[in-house]
């Protein structure tokens, strides 16, 4: 599954070229506290253009802070986070222009209430990328038939359910053409009939290499999805491997009780 990735949206998109010599994304001795409690102490990890990491672990183990740092919803003590060989910017057009480039999906859908399907997709490549509406009615309509909802177009976030509405907001990330994508939790707020339809886009889209971060739960993705799944618990990396590896023979004690506890054998 590893290797450059393939276009995941029509047209350039206007961003820059990778270095295929370089991880992606780089985080080095990255420290984060909330008050007196320490949430990601000294983490160093890399993602390669076209991989998929899945990141697992207990609640609380810092796993979403991780996620939310690479494009700044959440500020780090020290450290540095690069994204393409670049240190993430501190504020400004620079980070408006990163985050361009790094889409992210939440547990919640985050959708427009008062904005139709169609008026949520074009938004921000209307607004940040300067397409036509033309252009950009035509992306959205291709990306809603990806993920199965295109029927839906002209409909009001409310009218949708869970499910179908965590696939716009897929398909919405996907219109800004992002370098990788970030998924944080994002079947955990679904009903389980619901979480599926969401795993397979997902699996699709890891398929066609799109770079990928991917805090989850959810073990049966993980082990078919991943290229590589990182352990996180009590803000640290305790261990990181091939899923195989990981979910059979994992090397820490704090790694196999959190899998004892989660895998039915």
């Amino acid at each position: 599954m590893s290797g450059p990735r393939t276009p995941i949206g029509p047209g350039e998109g206007g961003t820059r070229q990778t270095d295929g010599n370089r991880p992606l994304v780089e985080l080095s001795h990255v420290e984060k506290h909330y008050g007196s409690l320490h949430v990601l102490k000294d983490i160093n990890l890399h993602v390669d253009t076209g991989e998929v990491l899945v990141v697992v672990g207990p609640s609380g183990s810092g796993k979403s802070t991780m996620c939310r740092t690479i494009n700044r919803l959440e500020s780090i003590d020290s450290g540095v986070i690069r994204i393409d060989g670049e240190p993430l910017p501190q504020e400004g057009k620079e980070l408006a222009r990163l985050r361009a480039e790094v889409g992210m999906v939440f547990q919640s859908f985050n959708l427009f209430a008062n904005k139709t399907i169609l008026e949520n997709m074009t938004l921000a490549p209307m607004k940040v990328r300067h397409m036509s509406r033309k252009d950009a009615d035509d992306m959205a309509m291709d990306l809603l038939a990806r993920v199965g909802v295109e029927s839906q177009a002209s409909k009001m976030p409310s009218q949708l359910s869970g499910g179908q509405q965590q696939r716009v907001a897929i398909a919405r990330a996907l219109a800004m053409q992002p370098k990788i994508m970030l998924f944080d939790e994002p079947t955990s707020a679904l009903d389980p009939e619901m979480v599926n339809e969401v795993l397979d886009v997902m699996i699709e889209l890891a398929n066609e290499g799109m770079t990928m971060i991917c805090v989850t739960h959810e073990m049966g993705f993980a082990r078919k999805a991943a290229d590589r799944v990182v352990f996180m618990a009590d803000g640290r990396i305790l261990e990181e491997g091939r899923p195989d590896d990981f979910f059979e023979h994992p090397k820490t004690k704090r790694a196999q009780d959190f899998l004892s506890k989660i895998l039915t054998r």
